[in-house]
């Protein structure tokens, strides 16, 4: 059997133009999500296809970076897939096709996954150095709170704290029943305090 496999990273992204290039490839059967590819047990159909394979069945992506995100994710996915008998097929490897069914396709795998993990470490730095430039520049605001003074939850929490003279409640109960932490319920204390 051949079985495709086509991944994006988020659900805004469309998976057509990788659709297409598996079904021209005449997979019998495409296995498809949308999930970042960053852990291999956040990716749900990628783990049934691994446990749906058997010897002699071939797997076909169109470029690495769909099947592994890291040199050591695919090395080990590949190892996995070498001893159920299953191949890789890679449809776009720079223009070409790689079969890890052979040597030189093993060989380019191996190369070509540790230079994709090269490139998004790099894009990793370069988003570490802009960063730190914007909060030198003063215009880094950093990921905006999900609780802030007027969300409701937060207001409603502020207020059991303040009132457990007569409600007699503990802040456990406060988190349970606002579903907020303690820990953002004493932020909040502290910001409401030094506003006061």
């Amino acid at each position: 059997m051949r079985y495709g496999y086509a991944r994006v990273s988020s659900i805004s992204q469309n998976l057509s133009s990788q659709l297409k290039q598996l079904e021209e490839y005449e997979c019998d059967y495409i296995f498809k999500e949308k999930t970042s590819g960053r852990k291999k047990e956040d990716r749900p159909e990628f783990n049934r296809l691994l446990e749906k394979v058997e010897e002699n069945d071939t797997i076909i992506v169109t470029k690495l970076d769909r099947f592994a995100r890291s040199t050591k994710d695919a090395l080990a996915t590949i190892e996995l897939l070498n001893d159920k008998g299953v191949g890789l097929v890679v449809l776009n490897m720079g223009g070409d096709k790689i079969d890890t069914t052979t040597a030189i396709g093993k060989l380019m795998v191996t190369v070509l996954s540790g230079i994709a993990e090269f490139e998004a470490d790099m894009i990793k730095e370069r988003q570490i150095e802009g960063i730190v430039l914007a909060k030198e520049r003063g215009v880094y605001k950093g990921r905006p709170r999900k609780y802030t003074q007027s969300h409701k939850g937060i207001q409603y929490a502020l207020k059991l704290y303040y009132e457990r003279d007569n409600n007699k409640m503990t802040v456990n109960e406060i988190c349970e029943i606002t579903k907020i932490s303690r820990a953002t319920i004493y932020r909040a204390l502290k910001k409401h305090k030094s506003n006061t």
